[in-house]
């Protein structure tokens, strides 16, 4: 089966039956285990878009290299639907596979691992994390402050606010505590009203 090309432009598959189009993602991956090509291009139709701006974002802007690992995730999720269990949220399973991608392609693992025992020794906090932005007021600062994060602070905010994952999702994709989430989300979000704030002292 040929799944699908892509170049550094976007590349839509043709749309699949509607029966595919209102099913469940879940129910779309075990059709796509029985052999449906129908339900994997609706999968594709549904997180290609999605999965390529969070490459993006995540690669330095770089659209060849998001276009290529989001390519990458489709034929990892492809490869290993004998694998899938009833009922596994299939979002997760993506980003699962886009995240160790994005590790793959940092190659700065021991720097990442160096950085995040750092981060992890300090105190953990158990409060809630979240934060109000005025997106139209802040866009442009926010953005240069999320450019000069470190690369698995940088992720962890697009996975919970950009993507907006559940805590549990995440903790599965990254596969660490949902305390540790919580800990890191909350340290990341510190260091963001840091940042902003040399931009609006006042």
């Amino acid at each position: 089966m040929k799944l699908f090309s892509h170049s550094n432009t976007f590349f839509s598959l043709p749309f699949s039956e509607e029966a595919e189009r209102v099913s469940s993602d879940e129910e779309l991956m075990l059709r796509v285990g029985a052999g449906s090509d129908a339900a994997f291009e609706e999968l594709y139709r549904r997180y290609a878009r999605r999965l390529q701006g969070f490459f993006f974002r995540q690669l330095g802007g770089d659209e060849e290299a998001a276009a290529d690992a989001t390519h990458d995730t489709f034929v990892r999720l492809y490869e290993a639907r004998g694998r899938y269990v009833e009922g596994r949220k299939v979002d997760t399973w993506l980003f699962t596979i886009a995240y160790n991608l994005c590790r793959n392609r940092y190659r700065a693992n021991a720097y990442e691992a160096d950085y995040l025992a750092t981060l992890d020794a300090e105190p953990a906090c158990t409060e809630d994390v979240e934060i109000e932005m005025d997106r139209e007021t802040l866009r442009q600062a926010l953005a240069k402050v999320l450019e000069g994060l470190p690369p698995p602070l940088r992720l962890l905010f697009s996975l919970r606010y950009e993507e907006e994952l559940t805590g549990p999702q995440i903790a599965s994709v990254l596969d660490i505590p949902q305390g540790t989430v919580k800990s890191r989300l909350h340290k990341t979000m510190e260091l963001i009203r840091r940042k902003l704030r040399e931009y609006n002292p006042h």
